[in-house]
C-alpha cells in the first residue's frame, strides 16, 4: 500500500471508517473481475487502485443519516 497515497485519499475522505468501508468494497469488486475505473500504474496493487479511483474523483462517498422515526416510516412505505 502506498502512504502517500493513502495520505491524498484521506484528504478526500476524512472519516477513516468511511474510507476503509469504501477500499474494502472497491477492493472486492476488483478482485471479483470488474474493470478499474482509471487506468492503473505498473506495480499497483489493488488497494492502490481503489484510492487511485478516489483521489481521482471516479469514486465518492455518501453519507445518509436516518433517525429511529426515519426507518420506520421508510420500513412502512416498503412494498
Amino acid at each position: 500500500m502506498n502512504v502517500e497515497l493513502f495520505e491524498q485519499t484521506r484528504l478526500h475522505v476524512p472519516s477513516v471508517p468511511q474510507l476503509v468501508n469504501m477500499l474494502s468494497r472497491r477492493v472486492r469488486q476488483l478482485n471479483a473481475g470488474m474493470r478499474p475505473y482509471i487506468k492503473p500504474e505498473k506495480g499497483d496493487e489493488r488497494i492502490d487502485i481503489a484510492m487511485r479511483e478516489i483521489v481521482s474523483g471516479k469514486m465518492t462517498a455518501e453519507i445518509g443519516f436516518f433517525s429511529t422515526t426515519d426507518k420506520a416510516r421508510v420500513a412502512d412505505e416498503t412494498p
